[in-house]
């Protein structure tokens, strides 16, 4: 097992990804999302914040999941947990960005 001052950053960037991810899921924190926040106001009126939100919390989720893969092998001292979570969390964000980037998803009618 590594030392505690070895999983402690790990604890602390998994735990940070789980609170965004909670106040994501809410629907909030449109302000967060590269592009959207730099918007103009009525560029933004054609998109569903909400859902937007909902869909990158869904996928920070999954990337809070990879993390705490990594702190499993960190735990008991493996290289295949990283190699199992590196995969998935590779695989997570380009489905999710490949998933939230096509067609008009997002946009009001």
């Amino acid at each position: 097992m590594n030392s505690l001052a070895e999983l402690i950053p790990l604890l602390i960037i998994t735990l940070l990804f789980f609170i965004l991810s909670i106040y994501l899921l809410q629907g909030k924190g449109g302000f967060l999302i590269a592009g959207y926040n730099t918007m103009p106001e009525d560029e933004k009126k054609n998109y569903d914040e909400a859902a937007l939100c909902r869909a990158m919390g869904k996928m920070m989720m999954a990337i809070t999941g990879c993390l705490f893969i990594f702190m499993i092998g960190s735990i008991i001292d493996a290289e295949w947990p990283f190699v199992i979570g590196s995969i998935l969390m590779v695989a997570v964000i380009v489905v999710g960005l490949i998933y939230m980037r096509g067609g008009q998803r997002y946009k009001k009618n």
